[in-house]
């Protein structure tokens, strides 16, 4: 109970999401949804459809389940249209319904937006959230726009002494323009590159390329996703581990054990059904095989890196371990995948925090920190 009302804490839970992400977030909405006691909680899920739309979805957790890349879960976009705005209390939920009186479904204590890509968690539903004044889960504005970009996350963290892989960057307005110049860059990296949508994530849209004769293919691969690309020297050889940085109600930050995922079958690198397709192979190591120096330096580099993107509540580092032992930062999620398959909670659990005390924990976070300049 909220002891200050005497009644359940009101979460509204954000799902979907116009990017190509959609499928994820709704997997990671129903993980948590199951995962938020009843007793303590009052639950609002709020779907986002692809087109957009703001609705109130049902919660069905059994219809949010990820059954196979052919079956991938959505919000229901037919479902009453759902508002947030400023009441004289706070924040509320507005819901209208053709042939009926806008009804409103009161005040809202803490959002966990679960949005995965653009338009969610790229600092726009945050911005959203601050400007309604309401608390709410994760990284603020500028943390989670960075973290978004990961050209810009590679500016940052550079900038603050980490290791990150050499790249380069186009957009499709220079890649019709001036392929020459693209291509002369990427022969300065030296081949295999690995080409990313810059903005996207779950590895949607990405590719090898071994040699020039490559490039193109995933060049445009990746812009279908999105209009900027990054373009970066691959780490062969190198083991793909992970560690989960979580900050602490006094404002500290501690870290899981690493983990390691390997990839075994018919794939060459982490892609969409590796990560998400129960029936695909990969191996996880939770925690990672390494020597205590290694991962002691890991779980150091991981604290730095989410102090330096100015990140909030959570955030899962991704590392390239390297053949002769350095590390190397790949990438920072500000809101890791909470799905039965994803490492964050897997990692946590391995350090002594089970998925439910992390889901609190999360929400106590948010509900400390107020909105605004901070």
């Amino acid at each position: 109970m909220n002891a200050a009302t005497d009644r359940r804490i009101r979460v509204a839970v954000v799902f979907g999401g116009r990017s190509s992400e959609h499928a994820i977030s709704c997997v990671t909405a129903g993980s948590v949804l199951q995962a938020l006691d009843p007793d303590r909680y009052e639950v609002i899920p709020i779907g986002i459809a692809t087109d957009g739309r703001w609705v109130l979805e049902s919660g069905d957790v059994e219809r949010l389940q990820l059954k196979g890349a052919d079956e991938l879960p959505s919000v229901d976009g037919a479902r009453p249209p759902v508002a947030l705005g400023r009441t004289a209390s706070g924040a509320g939920l507005v819901v209208s319904e053709p042939s009926a009186p806008p009804r409103e479904l009161g005040d809202v204590d803490v959002v966990f937006p679960l949005l995965h890509g653009p338009w969610g968690e790229d600092g726009t539903l945050q911005g959203l959230l601050e400007m309604a004044g309401v608390r709410y889960v994760g990284a603020g504005v500028l943390a989670s726009a960075v973290s978004m970009d990961k050209a810009y996350m590679k500016v940052v963290l550079a900038a603050a002494g980490l290791p990150v892989m050499p790249s380069t960057t186009t957009t499709a307005r220079e890649w019709e323009r001036d392929e020459l110049a693209v291509r002369e860059r990427c022969d300065r990296l030296g081949y295999p590159l690995f080409v990313k949508p810059a903005r996207g994530g779950s590895s949607i849209g990405i590719a090898k390329a071994h040699d020039a004769g490559e490039l193109a293919d995933a060049i445009e691969g990746a812009l279908a996703h999105d209009p900027k690309v990054l373009i970066e020297v691959s780490a062969e050889g190198a083991r793909e581990i992970e560690c989960g940085v979580l900050e602490t109600l006094d404002g500290d930050v501690e870290t899981s054990v690493p983990a390691e995922i390997r990839i075994t079958g018919d794939h060459e690198f982490y892609d969409f059904e590796a990560k998400y397709v129960p029936e695909e192979a990969t191996e996880l190591d939770v925690p990672a095989v390494l020597d205590e120096e290694t991962t002691a330096r890991m779980r150091a580099l991981s604290a730095d890196a989410f102090r330096a993107v100015g990140c909030e509540g959570l955030a899962r580092v991704d590392f390239f371990v390297m053949p002769d032992g350095s590390l190397v930062v790949n990438e920072l999620n500000t809101m890791p995948g909470f799905t039965p398959l994803s490492m964050f909670p897997r990692m946590w659990a391995a350090t002594g925090l089970e998925y439910g005390a992390l889901v609190d924990r999360l929400v106590g976070l948010a509900l400390q920190r107020g909105t605004g300049l901070r």
